[in-house]
């Protein structure tokens, strides 16, 4: 029987996530900064992944960074050449539109460095909480809550918060998570939101923590 009672062991949780994870695949942008990757190409990525998969983030992460890698680099290709570049990730105008313009203000105003707090990062245009807070964990490896849908939905499923949206899941969290687990928690959720905990019809069958789990919401799984 799931354990259904108000004291979520959020640590056992933790625990047998990180267990499982070898299984999984590493999200996207995780996998580049384990491969070194800047704050810059970190931002530049997780913009790029925005509603777009993380097979397409990837090729197209790594077709612009053989040309550029800096802001400087960025501002020589130029809006329309970095469009082709990335394409067919998500709104791909908008995002090299974007992406321009981010490299103009770490060039101009930053000295071409990314910020490395949230009130700095979320002052370039199109960059919300969750691009600042994963920029955060995985380009500097600060103490920070990344909220995507994953994230959101599985906290919720699990009943350790009851939120409506994601901003409200990551007060929440940064409230109720103990912050050891604050760096690896967007990482774990992901890769599991990925392959087992699915938004419809998750694989409950095959899940390390379905005992624990009340499955909040859930309708029909597998």
């Amino acid at each position: 029987m799931p354990d259904t009672s108000e004291n979520f062991d959020i640590d056992r949780f933790v625990d047998l996530l990180a267990a499982a994870y070898a299984q999984w695949r590493a999200p996207i942008i995780t996998f580049l900064a384990n491969r070194g990757a800047t704050p810059f190409e970190v931002l530049v990525s997780t913009i790029l992944s925005l509603r777009t998969k993380d097979e397409v983030t990837s090729e197209a992460a790594a077709r612009l960074f053989a040309r550029a890698r800096t802001p400087e680099q960025m501002l020589d290709l130029g809006e329309h050449r970095v469009a082709e570049l990335i394409y067919p990730v998500g709104f791909y105008p908008t995002k090299a539109k974007r992406l321009v313009e981010i490299s103009r203000i770490i060039r101009d105003e930053h000295g071409g460095k990314v910020p490395d707090t949230m009130e700095g990062l979320l002052a370039l245009p199109g960059v919300g909480r969750k691009t600042a807070n994963l920029v955060l964990v995985e380009g500097y490896g600060q103490d920070a809550i990344c909220v995507d849908t994953h994230v959101h939905r599985i906290s919720n499923r699990i009943g350790y918060v009851q939120t409506r949206t994601p901003e409200q899941t990551e007060m929440a969290l940064r409230d109720k998570l103990p912050r050891r687990h604050w760096i690896r928690y967007n990482e774990l959720l992901v890769a599991f939101g990925q392959v087992i905990c699915r938004p419809i019809s998750p694989f409950c069958s095959r899940c390390p923590v379905a005992w624990m789990c009340p499955r909040i919401g859930v309708a029909k799984s597998r």
